[in-house]
This record gives C-alpha cells, structure tokens and sequence, in this order.
C-alpha cells in the first residue's frame, strides 16, 4: 500500500485537473492492479471524474450547478464566511468527496476522455488536499 497528499491550489470556483498527479501516485506505487481512493479533507470542494477534452463540459456543469444551488440563497441561515458559504457544502453533497479508480497493468485506468478533478465550490481561493491510497499485487 502506498499513501500520499495531493495539494490543489485552487484559483476559486472551478474543476481543477488533478489526474497527473494521481497517475504519477500509482505509477510510484509499482503496483500491477488494484485500486486507487482518493479522499479530498474539506466540506466545501469535491471530486468527480468528467470529460477532460473539451472544456465546455466544465462550464455546463458549473452553470448547472449555480442553477441548482445559486448563491445567496435567502433559505440558507449558514453564511458566516458569505454567500457562497452554504452553497458549497450543499455542492459537496451532491457530488462526491471520496473516489474509488482501478489499477491496472500499473497505471491508472480511466477511459479516453475520463479525468480526475477537484471541483472547487468556493469563489474564493483555496488549498485543498487530496488523500491517495493505492493498495493491490
């Protein structure tokens, strides 16, 4: 088993490409199969694997997002750090903090167009850390 943090500085709201740095953890790793989890430390980011050829997809899908949980929402009583601060952790939610990849032939397998990213819900920059476990033979 190997175990490893990815750092993402995050510029703000966005889908922030961390799939290099995941396949470099496997790739270290040596390992011929298994699985690789990845656990992101935070309430108001997430992950999710998505398109990672044509970056229209990453603005439907935030505009989707914004439509579903728009900022400044009046029912939301949580707001200690602004408007967006409810919003993100409903975004979190709804989407996924933890993702579980295969490993195969020691690499990373995800499909053609598949990439693995931090989905940042806060306007505002931010560290965010990504825990990485990959474990198999």
């Amino acid at each position: 088993m190997v175990q490893a943090d990815i750092h993402c500085e995050t510029p703000g709201r966005g889908i922030h490409d961390i799939t290099a740095e995941v396949a470099g953890i496997v790739a270290e790793a040596g390992l011929d199969g298994g699985l690789c989890h990845l656990f992101i430390c935070h309430t108001s980011a997430s992950l999710v694997i998505t398109e990672n050829a044509d970056p229209d997809v990453h603005r439907d899908l935030e505009t989707f997002l914004a439509d579903l949980v728009p900022d400044g929402d009046r029912r939301f009583a949580h707001d200690s750090e602004g408007p967006d601060d409810m919003p993100a952790h409903v975004r979190s939610v709804l989407t996924q903090t933890h993702l579980t990849l295969p490993v195969s032939h020691g690499r990373l397998a995800l499909g053609s167009w598949q990439g693995v990213y931090v989905w940042e819900h806060r306007t505002r920059p931010h560290r965010r850390r990504v825990i990485v476990t990959v474990h198999g033979a």
